[in-house]
């Protein structure tokens, strides 16, 4: 069975170790709430920003959910001192929609999605299940690896910090793009780099349909 999905935006970010050009102080300006923010909840609120969305059902993905707060507080275990709350309370996967649905007061549906390299895949066939009762979808997904001492580990990802959001609802109309066909860009984390292709693809067509095999 395949899914048609019409994109009416799309967004992506991505950097080295930080994206900078963030407008987290403008779309939050009650500094309390903003310095509890997570980087993967910035991205996703500046992704929403981008997109234009505002109210809606949302859709969230994430191989390595929050990777900041998740090494805080091994790191304290470790050195044997007490967890911090906030790094407790910012720690589970939903964290960065959360934040979203909080800020913008929105009461609507959110759904999150973790299944390692496959996330994408599996984030894109749950919006387009989602789809199809004729809900318009905000989707997303992100990764945020700059933690101490990450590069022991890591050697294959350039950008620690990405994520990528859209607007989405199902169709009727042929589709211009196959999510089998996107393109797993290098130096991404293997969660999200197809919807980095896919959002860099977008920025040339107007409302382009991806088809989705579910």
């Amino acid at each position: 069975m395949k899914q048609n999905l019409e994109i009416l935006a799309a967004s992506a970010l991505y950097a080295p170790t930080r994206v900078e050009e963030l407008h987290t102080k403008e779309l939050v300006p009650k500094m309390t709430t903003r310095r509890r923010l997570t980087r993967a909840a910035k991205l996703v609120l500046e992704l929403a920003h981008r997109s234009g969305f505002e109210q809606g059902r949302i859709l969230y993905g994430s191989a390595y959910g929050e990777l900041p707060a998740t090494a805080a507080i091994l790191r304290r275990i470790d050195e044997g001192e007490p967890i911090s709350p906030t790094d407790f309370q910012n720690s589970v996967y939903n964290t960065a929609v959360s934040y979203l649905s909080m800020i913008t007061k929105n009461r609507s549906e959110i759904m999150t999605v973790s299944s390692g390299d496959e996330t994408a895949k599996a984030l894109l066939q749950a919006a387009a299940v989602k789809a199809m009762d004729g809900d318009t979808l905000f989707v997303s997904a992100t990764e945020t690896l700059d933690i101490e001492k990450i590069e022991q580990v890591n050697r294959c990802i350039d950008y620690l910090e990405s994520g990528a959001g859209f607007i989405l609802r199902a169709t009727d109309k042929p589709a211009d793009l196959s999510f089998g066909r996107l393109q797993p860009l290098k130096g991404f984390a293997p969660s999200l780099a197809c919807l980095i292709d896919l959002a860099q693809r977008c920025s040339d067509k107007n409302s382009p349909v991806l088809e989705v095999e579910l």
